[in-house]
Parts: C-alpha cells; sequence; structure tokens
C-alpha cells in the first residue's frame, strides 16, 4: 500500500455506540474503502485546565464519557471480521507509552491482520496524560523520536538494543514480528511534528482545519523532506478536508500530493451519535459516488 499512486480513502467513527465498529468495519471492507482509522484516548481526568487544540475555543468535554476502545484491541478485533481493510490509529499518543510494550502492542495487531496495520502517533496534547501516567511533560519529543526508534527496531525481528537518552536496552526481541515494515504515520501541525513526519516517519496524519493552513503544512513538508534527503521515498499523506467530498476536490488534493483522504459523515465532537443503518448507507453512497469514481 505504501507509496500508491492512487487515491485511497479511509473512513472515521470514534466515539459511538460500541457495537457499530465491527458492522461498519465490515461493511467498509466491502465497499471499496482502504482504511478504518481508530482513534486514542485513554482516560479523561475531573479536574483539568488543559485545552484542546482542535476546537475553536479549547473545549474538551466532548470527550467525558465517551467510549474509547484501546486502539490496538479495537484494530485486531475489527481486522478479525474484515480481509482487506488497513486499519490506522489516529493518533496513539507515543511517548506516554514505554516503547517496547508499543513494540509488542503494535507488532502483534499487524501479524494478526496479516499486515494491515499503520501505526499513527503523535505527542498527547494534555500535560494531564502525563502526569497521570507518571511520565515527564518535559523531554516528550527526544522520548517519542527514540520510541520510534526502538519500535522499528524490535518489528524487524531478531535482538535489537538500544542506548538513548531517555531509553536503555539491552539485547532483546519480540516474537510475533510482522513480515512486513509497519507504517509509523507522524500526527500533529506543529514545526516540530512536521520535521519528525519528515524525517522519521513514513507518512504525516492531518487533523483538520484551515485548508489554506492544510496548504502550507504540505509546502513546508516537501521541504522538510528535501532537507533531510527524503523527497523520493515513498510517503504517506493522510489529510481531513471538505474537498474529499467531490470528485473534483479529491483530484485537486491528489495534485497537490495527498495520497489518504479521512472521510467522516458526523461532527463527534458536538453531534450526536447516528443509528447504524444511516452510518452504513453514507459509507455505501461516497463508495459509489466518489471512490468508485476515482479508480
Amino acid at each position: 500500500m505504501l507509496g500508491s499512486a492512487q487515491m485511497r480513502f479511509s473512513y472515521a467513527e470514534s466515539m459511538c455506540d460500541p457495537e457499530h465498529y465491527l458492522p461498519l468495519a465490515r461493511a467498509c471492507d466491502s465497499t471499496g474503502w482502504s482504511s478504518f482509522v481508530v482513534p486514542d484516548s485513554v482516560c479523561y481526568p475531573r479536574d483539568s485546565d488543559s485545552k484542546y487544540p482542535y476546537t475553536p475555543d479549547g473545549d474538551r468535554h466532548f470527550l467525558e464519557d465517551r467510549p474509547f476502545f484501546d486502539p490496538f484491541v479495537l484494530s485486531a478485533a475489527l481486522g478479525a471480521v474484515t480481509t482487506r481493510l488497513r486499519f490506522n490509529t489516529f493518533v496513539v499518543k507515543l511517548p506516554i507509552r514505554h516503547p517496547v510494550l508499543a513494540a509488542k502492542s503494535a507488532s502483534s495487531v499487524a501479524c494478526l491482520t496479516q499486515n494491515r496495520f499503520a501505526f499513527g502517533v503523535g505527542s498527547s496534547p494534555w500535560p494531564d496524560d502525563f502526569r497521570i501516567l507518571g511520565v515527564p511533560w518535559r523531554g516528550r519529543g527526544k522520548r517519542m523520536d527514540e520510541a520510534i526508534e526502538i519500535i522499528r527496531g524490535l518489528c524487524r525481528g531478531g535482538y535489537f538494543e538500544f542506548h538513548g537518552e531517555h531509553f536503555d536496552l539491552e539485547p532483546i526481541k519480540i516474537c510475533p514480528t510482522p513480515s512486513l515494515p509497519i507504517p509509523i504515520l507522524i500526527g500533529g501541525h506543529s514545526e516540530a511534528a512536521l520535521r519528525r513526519a519528515a524525517s522519521l516517519g513514513d507518512g504525516w496524519m492531518h487533523a483538520g482545519g484551515d485548508p489554506e493552513a492544510l496548504a502550507q503544512y504540505l509546502l513546508r513538508l516537501k521541504e522538510l523532506r528535501r532537507e533531510a534527503g527524503r523527497a523520493d521515498a515513498p510517503f504517506e499523506i493522510h489529510v481531513i478536508s471538505l474537498d474529499a467530498y467531490t470528485l473534483d476536490g479529491v483530484r485537486r488534493l491528489e495534485e497537490a500530493g495527498v495520497t489518504d483522504l479521512i472521510v467522516g459523515f458526523r461532527d463527534a465532537y458536538r453531534g450526536p451519535d447516528q443509528p447504524l443503518q444511516e452510518k452504513i448507507d453514507a459509507l455505501r453512497w461516497y463508495a459509489d459516488e466518489i471512490i468508485s469514481k476515482t479508480v
């Protein structure tokens, strides 16, 4: 899948009735969707003054009492009822997790799904997550860089050791490991996130927002990939955009270098859940009207 010239489409659903996930994944699997995005949220603190970066006012109350499965567990469950759909975490908060455990989880899912797993990772926007899990907030970027190197090393198979600023590993190995490398996709809009994606990632994941800002992110990614000597390496660009809902818009995004569109049909941040059949009807409509006409 990595490096395909044809636009791919990822279905986005989250914070919904847990019983919807399996039938939605089966419907996507049979109608031409490429991937299913799987979110990550560990816990919700009672007391917090943290602001969410992707809502206009920074409010995060939309998360309270919304069901979030562990992304590795959900990806494996969805993989068991599908045959071709890939599962992209969007995104796992990597610096709050120990990289050996993250590697074990990612490798297990990749093996169980026959390489239908991509590891989207980012740094949590909330100091609360770090405080609750006993991980320092300071140094999170370097910790994430080291974690990516460790995960790649362990998932290749064989013994791997690492000696860094934050992690020091004796020679160890995990088993099983996947037959293909797990794509590591970097999420985030900051300069640090873009630079990390360009230099370390197999792709970048966009979280939505202003179309003009997206254009600037894409230009900056191109510059940073060139600076890193990776301009010609396969690279996935996953984007949320209103352009995804028209054929002309899809073509514009493809011309801009986008490889994967993340598409949803409700505002999970503010809107209510929908009946399952409405969701299935919407994803099938999109498959008929957009996906089938881009092949």
